[in-house]
């Protein structure tokens, strides 16, 4: 990480704390009224994780800043997503990903929309591994990490008091990096995660003409900000008109895609030819 960045990084922690001190809470509590969970608090205030627009907003509602301390603390967190943007690295392992891992965990509503490469949320360890092989400069040891963090943020599916919806094309199915052994458990996960009751996947399927055509994959978080994934960095758009406009997309999307029962059987059925391949297939 630069040390721009971290720096930047830090000073936002620091008067985060000091603000919470001067409010009397301490870091449960704040997290409870925040609705945010304890380690992200912690891990902000240390300088150790860049929060989400919208959680900084959280975290702000509940220490009751006035406007002048609210528009501080989030032009401290503009500053540290300028030094993302002038080319330094976007987390301590060098690998992209944090922003958006962040931003989902913290969202009380995650829209996603796919074209490509699976929701992080979802993405099982392996296939977790082989999106963050691809990026520019990766390392095994810093691979390892950017994985095992993505998996420990996914608990947010689990927990109460969040939302998904992941609209995907079909493409995102058949689109597959390892082995077919890999895509099969890859999709026994999908029809798991799909039963849950805070969760609602829905996938365009081949058969049916897109509404818009896609250009890339978005996630919105909270209706409030969006997280666009390049090959190199991650952009997080706050603008209310953007925000809108991808809100917009998303619901032409969703009216598209097909949900329930008609998604399990595509998922069957796209698991069958997979088992039909075997390990003959080449990547």
């Amino acid at each position: 990480m630069g040390s721009e960045r971290r720096e930047r990084m830090k000073a936002l922690g620091v008067r985060l704390r000091g603000l919470r001190a001067e409010a009397g809470l301490t870091g449960a509590v704040l997290a409870q009224r925040a609705g945010v969970g304890q380690p992200t608090v912690s891990k902000v205030e240390n300088g150790r994780m860049v929060p989400s627009f919208d959680v900084l907003d959280r975290l702000s509602r509940a220490l009751g800043l006035d406007d002048a301390s609210a528009h501080e603390v989030r032009d401290l967190l503009v500053a540290v997503e300028a030094a993302t943007d002038a080319g330094l690295a976007p987390d301590d392992d060098g690998v992209a990903g944090a922003v958006l891992d962040d931003a989902v965990r913290s969202a009380r509503l995650v829209q996603s929309f796919q074209c490509v490469v699976l929701p992080a949320i979802l993405q099982s360890a392996e296939y977790a591994r082989h999106v963050f092989q691809s990026a520019p400069n990766s390392t095994p040891e810093a691979v390892g990490r950017a994985v095992a963090a993505r998996v420990e943020r996914q608990s947010a599916l689990y927990e109460s008091g969040h939302e998904f919806v992941f609209v995907l094309t079909e493409a995102v199915l058949r689109t597959w990096p390892g082995s077919p052994t890999l895509m099969l458990a890859q999709l026994d996960r999908l029809l798991a995660v799909e039963s849950l009751s805070s969760v609602r996947l829905g996938v365009m399927p081949w058969r049916r003409a897109v509404p818009v055509l896609p250009r890339h994959g978005f996630t919105l978080c909270d209706q409030r900000a969006v997280v666009i994934e390049t090959f190199t960095s991650e952009q997080l758009v706050t603008d209310p008109a953007e925000v809108a406009a991808y809100g917009e997309t998303f619901k032409r999307f969703e009216r598209a895609a097909v949900f329930g029962g008609e998604v399990r059987e595509l998922l069957l059925r796209v698991m069958q030819e997979f088992r039909d391949w075997g390990d003959t297939a080449t990547p």
